[in-house]
């Protein structure tokens, strides 16, 4: 089996095999292409995707499906002006009310206007059809187009509510993948065109790349039709990003060695295997490790979490598969040429390291202690900025520009009961309900409870409890818990938006003391796996962590000082530290693999400054396209993704630059050979002339 196994890794290079390779390749495009169209078809965009599983509000949402053949969501039109409400006004709303029926759900009726207290504004609740969001966005728009003609002078007219929040969302989704694949193609053409300085050598792993991405958004899209994988918008989205971010730095350093063999062996046959077989195990791991602490995501409560986890795990193994077939194939297939014009020549030495790679690794090495001191005092400061996150994002907050949706619920919270357009939600068994409703009218921050409707099986009743707070402020969360507090023991449930944050904030907590031990341990066991050592890899996941803090703490202090964002999202934290542990890893699997291979030829000090020199450049091409293509989310008009992609973008720039460079090479110097312990090389000598190769290990990789 083993044999087996090596003969097909080396099968791409192979003179036969990578012509199989590639029409594998182009058969599963072909058979796949039509599917790769159709992951927006299994989008969950149900309030429930973005909820913990088994959740009170979830609950609601499933128990309100009773209540109705047809799922409703209301739209609500607020007019406000500057002086009381006037008849020119009056007659303005009556008309858009008669026209609002027509827009309607069947058979539903447009209540009369509603008065503010304060005699500014008037507010009208219209039921949309909510099961299509293309069809809501497409009638709140209508909506919109309404209230917006022939307004008297002085009106202001907006169209809110929880339908034109979810067809603002809808809005901003729908061209969501587009945005980010065009985005981040383009990022990587250009950072592929600067690091090769080839006009042609940056097509091929273009190319890989999407063969890649139809391969994932194919397999994304069978396992959510058929195996029920949940698939959100906001997975999607990073799903791109993640192949683009990753196929990318697999190639990169595939590449990188595969040129060094071209300068070793005349046959650009043997020099592909020999790239594969040396290359192959840090790559393998590297797709691992990140694959394996997404996975980890699959034990988190919110489903929105859990889906960009898994959805994810299926985007690194198809980049991972990609990069490690195809992508071989197409370049031995095409010769030494596309290196052009830098071609490296049989029996020429490769280009040596960059003299900058060679100070930095002898700076380091004169005073490792110092340097690794001095890292860490920058990594911290930065980390102790984190101590300052202002945790939370209202709904007014959640875009980069306000939708109309956002303004409509701030003109409506300057007029009406801020909790008017979106109560809470109250389901409760019929005979409970009387007593229920009292006990929630009794609750303080509870404005008015009424009965909205009775479920027609079931023996199921609906309140709706108005919140003197907006839905998503403090006061409303303290409510939803007061409610809670107050209807425990009666069978009620409370759902609603307040309910909603309440949720989502308590899992997020419990996610971050699940799922963070579990990603530090799983990544622990395949760097002990990798290294064979157990001192290195806790030194590395370490460096890891003390990056992450650093990059929480710098994106903090950009958010609040530059951006001007209100807070950070609940999700930030936990999918931030888990592409960042799982991301930021690879670049130190990178370097140690090649360190702990120079180290077996040549001691433990020319070991890292070796492995050090010959991988800097590689490794910080491979940052610098993970980082861009992360910064492609700060251009998103979703605060939350924004603050996410920049997490990462930071975090990974402060590994590749600070850790990578300068930490990780100042602790292992630091420490000696006890850097591999209890592993063998722990027990190498500190200085060791080069080993000579094996002649019979050669030709045995010559007849391969």
């Amino acid at each position: 089996m083993r044999a087996w196994l090596k003969r097909g890794a080396a099968a791409p290079g192979g003179r036969r095999g990578k012509w199989l390779v590639l029409l594998i390749w182009l058969l599963a495009a072909m058979a796949l292409g039509a599917l790769a169209g159709k992951l927006g078809e299994v989008h969950d965009t149900s309030a429930n995707a973005f909820l913990p599983r088994g959740a009170e509000s979830a609950r609601v949402n499933t128990e309100l499906e009773r209540f109705r053949t047809d799922e409703l969501m209301p739209a609500v039109a607020v007019y406000s002006t500057d002086g009381a409400v006037d008849a020119a006004v009056r007659a303005k709303v009556e008309s858009d009310r008669a026209a609002f029926a027509k827009v309607a759900a069947g058979g539903e009726r447009v209540p009369p206007a509603v008065l503010s207290e304060d005699g500014k504004a008037l507010m009208v609740v219209v039921p949309l059809p909510g099961e299509e969001q293309k069809v809501l966005a497409d009638k709140v728009k209508e909506l919109r187009g309404i209230a917006d003609a022939q307004a008297p002078p002085g009106l202001d007219t907006r169209v809110g509510g929880p339908a034109a929040s979810t067809a603002d969302a809808f809005t901003v989704f729908g061209s969501l993948d587009a945005t980010l694949m065009m985005a981040t193609g383009l990022i990587v053409v250009v950072l592929l065109l600067l690091t090769y300085r080839s006009p042609v050598l940056w097509v091929f792993p273009a190319i890989a790349v999407a063969f890649a991405s139809v391969l994932t958004q194919a397999g994304t899209y069978l396992l959510a039709k058929y195996a029920g994988l949940q698939v959100d918008p906001q997975s999607s989205g990073v799903l791109m990003v993640l192949v683009f971010g990753v196929g990318t730095d697999y190639a990169l350093l595939l590449i990188a060695r595969y040129r060094e063999e071209l300068h070793r062996r005349e046959d650009r046959h043997v020099a592909m295997k020999a790239a594969l077989r040396r290359s192959g195990p840090a790559v393998l791991a590297s797709a691992g490790t990140v694959a394996v602490g997404l996975a980890c995501l699959g034990f988190a409560d919110i489903n929105s979490s859990r889906s960009m986890g898994l959805v994810g795990v299926i985007g690194v193994v198809c980049g991972y598969l990609a990069m490690v077939t195809i992508l071989p194939a197409l370049l031995v297939i095409a010769g030494r040429w596309v290196f052009w014009p830098l071609v490296p020549r049989y029996g020429t030495a490769p280009k040596a390291a960059r003299p900058l790679w060679s100070r930095i690794g002898n700076a380091v090495a004169a005073r490792p202690r110092r340097s690794w001191i001095g890292s860490l005092v920058v990594t911290g400061a930065l980390a102790f900025a984190a101590l300052g996150l202002d945790m939370g994002l209202s709904q007014s907050n959640w875009f980069q520009t306000k939708p109309e949706s956002v303004v409509a619920q701030e003109r409506l919270s300057a007029h009406f009961p801020s909790g008017s357009a979106d109560p809470a939600v109250i389901v409760v068994k019929t005979p409970e309900a009387a007593g229920v409703r009292a006990a929630a009218a009794a609750t303080e921050g509870v404005v008015e409870v009424r009965t909205t409707a009775t479920a027609p099986e079931g023996g199921l009743t609906q309140l709706s409890a108005v919140l003197a707070g907006t839905p998503d402020s403090a006061a409303a969360k303290d409510t939803v818990r007061e409610l809670r507090e107050n209807l425990e023991g009666t069978g009620a449930l409370v759902g609603g938006t307040a309910a909603q944050t309440v949720d989502k904030e308590a899992a997020t907590a419990r996610d971050l003391k699940v799922v963070v031990p579990l990603v530090l341990f799983v990544v622990l066991l395949v760097l002990i796996w990798l290294l064979r050592a157990l001192v290195a890899p806790l030194v590395l996941l370490a460096t890891v962590v003390v990056s992450f803090g650093a990059a929480l703490g710098a994106s903090n202090l950009i958010f609040e000082n530059l951006m001007g964002y209100a807070g950070v999202d609940w999700s930030v934290p936990l999918l931030g530290f888990v592409f960042l542990v799982a991301l930021g890893i690879d670049y130190n699997i990178f370097l140690m693999h090649r360190v702990k291979e120079e180290t077996a030829r040549h001691g433990h000090t020319q070991g890292v400054l070796i492995g050090l020199s010959s991988t800097g450049g590689v490794i910080t091409s491979a940052g610098l396209v993970l980082a861009a293509t992360f910064g492609v989310f700060a251009g998103l008009p979703l605060v939350a993704m924004a603050q996410m992609g920049f997490v990462v973008c930071i975090g990974v720039l402060i590994d590749t630059f600070l850790v990578r460079t300068v930490l990780v090479p100042a602790l292992a110097l630091d420490l000696g050979p006890r850097f591999w312990a209890p592993g063998s090389l722990s027990r190498h000598r500190a200085a060791e002339p080069p080993a000579p190769p094996a002649p019979a290990a050669e030709r045995e990789l010559e007849n391969v």
